[in-house]
């Protein structure tokens, strides 16, 4: 299982999670903050659990080229 966390509070809008991982981010209109798709919010948390294993490189990549490190990746 991939387990994907974001911190949406801390991002600052630089855009790089949705160039290398485009199917799990998307910049929000309303605040130029970025969106961790279907995920589920806890205290400002933002996770996604998923059984596709096809994600995990393109949110590695993600996480780190993530200025701020609020993008956490783990394959368990």
């Amino acid at each position: 299982m991939v387990v994907i966390t974001l911190q949406r509070h801390k991002c600052i809008g630089c855009n790089y999670c949705v160039e290398f991982a485009p199917k799990q981010f998307q910049m929000s209109k309303k605040d130029g903050k970025t969106v961790l798709l279907h995920a589920v919010d806890k205290k400002g948390f933002f996770t996604l659990k998923s059984n596709d294993h096809t994600i995990l490189e393109a949110c590695e990549n993600a996480s780190r080229a993530c200025p701020v490190k609020i993008i956490d990746v783990k394959d368990i």
